[in-house]
């Protein structure tokens, strides 16, 4: 099944998150090369792909895992969340209706 990731960002954690970004792109990529990513990408803090110095105020993850379970433990295992970037990540099943 589908769950999709909600995560948001501690204020004031964008260093900490450009530092574990290499670790935590390697797990998607790992996901992406199982063919279980749908999608993944970070929300800019401000109306630009590239908010520099404004950093992100959290990520979107959509991927397949065997049960609610295997994606909340595969979320709490995330660099970010060691590095103390995420404050909250909401996992939840999700149904791909379109595209």
């Amino acid at each position: 099944m589908l769950y999709a990731f909600i995560s948001q960002d501690r204020p004031g954690t964008l260093e900490q998150r450009l530092a574990a970004r290499p670790a935590h792109v390697e797990r998607l990529q790992a996901l992406k090369s199982d063919g279980r990513l749908i999608l993944a990408g970070p929300h800019p803090a401000i109306d630009s792909e590239d908010p520099g110095e404004a950093g992100f105020t959290g990520s979107l993850v959509v991927a397949e895992f065997d049960s609610l379970q295997d994606a909340r433990d595969w979320a709490n295992a995330d660099p970010y969340v060691a590095a103390g970037v995420y404050e909250n990540i909401v996992v939840k099943p999700f149904k791909k209706v379109l595209p």
